[in-house]
């Protein structure tokens, strides 16, 4: 299968273009084969969004906005099968949770169509101010333009769709480009919003690299903001060259959760086991830290090892897997070669550590030190590391001490101290008795320190993807 990117409506796939070949990342069948954009391709894909949003996107009223993203909402949920098998092929993230990843995406879609039609402004008492009397202030709420879409491989339809939705619902147009290691989801993305009746322009696939296409569309002058989820240092890359552009950067973590010594252990075991290893942990939210009390860590390893190794490993494309490839070989032997690092400097692997082509077994570390990468940095693997600790503030001080701070749980029955905790603890968003791998695409979603900048969750990124605009009138006295 061949595809291109699509600007103004019409695919580009002619003979002379560089190419690339997308793989399963489980078997290596090839998948796809890439006709890459050029830079040229890409500033006509601004150009167009730039004339769309000028003719049609900046007046349509907000119902149609809505209309159109129920459509597309409804269209989704009818393919939901082939849009999972697709994630399946292209990411190689097992059946079950490529399909959760779909039903997502809908409520996203849904999410962004309520709101088209509830975006609010309001009126200023002018007359609060000395000389303000007869006056009339008016604030409302304007589309930016032009939006530029970078989406990463691990979520390719949902966090694609986290950008996409709340900018059309707002009344933007999307310059969307997408990871190379999984755009055929893109593809049928895009192919589907047309099929929605988004006019063609409003949304426009750039298939290509980031040299190629990334780059040039975060320097272009017609495009207003800038959205990215992906690594820390391609986002400071952006925010360096993006100018006076907005911009929303979802960055790396290495998420820490505390059980304390009333916690519920069934739970939270069960729970983090799907909160470290979920898509062989290449989730930005992913548990890589836990710190356990000391009254009750033997008692919390043992069965969170138990767990661990009842996982089912294998083809992602099976209904019973839990647990399948990482995105490609090189993240599977950079992985693994942190696991050895640790190792070599003190630390124990408990369960897993084996590594056969592009999966990594789920890996449990103990007697871990804080200047060794499976701690320090962003895993983006199947790596957690148990640690045991005595105090509250011994706890949180330990969470605290890292460069990042997207989201953290927090397990024990003292609400009080739960509560304490959380305002304690440096982080965009913290869960009270829940993984901090888990998220809900109405919240406000997003990190601090070098976890980015900006929000997400649908309400949260239209606001983010409008300017206010004041409107002042004298009246007659």
């Amino acid at each position: 299968m061949q595809i291109g990117s699509i600007i103004n409506g019409q695919e580009r796939k002619e003979d002379n273009r560089k190419t690339m070949d997308v793989f399963n990342p489980y078997n290596q069948e090839q998948v796809a084969t890439l006709m890459l954009a050029t830079e040229d391709d890409l500033n006509e894909a601004v150009e167009s969004c730039f004339e769309t949003y000028h003719n049609k996107m900046n007046h349509m009223p907000a119902h149609d906005r809505a209309d159109i993203l129920r459509r597309a909402a409804d269209l989704l949920e009818e393919r939901e099968e082939e849009f999972a098998q697709t994630i399946v092929q292209e990411a190689g993230k097992p059946i079950k949770y490529s399909k959760g990843e779909v039903q997502r995406a809908v409520q996203v879609i849904r999410f962004a169509s309520e709101l088209a039609k509830n975006i609010y402004g309001e009126v200023i008492p002018m007359d609060a101010a000395i000389g303000g009397q007869n006056r009339m202030g008016l604030v409302k709420r304007k589309p930016l333009g032009v939006v530029g879409a970078i989406t990463p491989f691990n979520f390719p339809l949902n966090l694609s769709l986290h950008k996409i939705a709340p900018a059309i619902a707002a009344g933007n147009t999307v310059v969307y480009k997408p990871a190379e290691k999984t755009p055929l989801s893109a593809y049928k993305l895009v192919r589907l919003f047309q099929q929605a009746g988004l006019p063609d322009g409003a949304l426009n696939l750039v298939i290509g690299t980031g040299k190629e296409v990334g780059e040039p569309l975060v320097q272009h002058d017609k495009v207003q903001k800038i959205t990215f989820t992906g690594s820390v240092p391609v986002g400071k890359t952006i925010r360096e060259s993006a100018g006076l552009k907005k911009v929303t950067l979802e960055l790396g973590s290495n998420s820490p959760n505390i059980i304390f010594n009333d916690a519920n252990l069934e739970e939270a075991a069960e729970g983090l086991v799907k909160g470290a290893f979920a898509f062989s942990g290449q989730v930005c939210i992913s548990a890589q830290r836990i710190y356990v009390h000391r009254d009750i860590y033997d008692t919390f390893l043992e069965k969170y090892v138990e767990l661990t190794k009842a996982l089912s490993i294998g083809n992602p494309a099976d209904e019973g897997t839990d647990f399948g490839p990482m995105i490609n070989e090189d993240e599977a032997e950079r992985a693994k070669q942190w696991i050895d690092d640790a190792v070599e400097k003190g630390a124990k692997v408990l369960t897993g550590g084996k590594r056969d082509g592009t999966i990594l077994e789920p890996t449990i570390m103990s007697d871990v030190k804080n200047d060794m990468k499976i701690i320090a940095q962003e895993v983006f693997a199947p790596i957690v590391s148990v640690m045991p600790f005595d105090t509250e503030e011994e706890v949180v001080r330990r969470s605290n001490d890292s460069i990042y701070g997207l989201q953290a749980g927090v397990f024990t029955k003292d609400m009080d101290r739960a509560f304490r905790v959380a305002d304690q603890l440096e982080m965009g968003g913290v869960w009270i008795n829940e993984i901090s791998t888990y998220r809900q695409d109405n919240h406000p979603y997003g990190g601090v320190k070098q976890s980015g900048m900006g929000k997400e969750g649908v309400k949260y990124a239209i606001e983010d993807m409008t300017e206010m605009k004041f409107i002042g009138v004298k009246l007659k006295g």
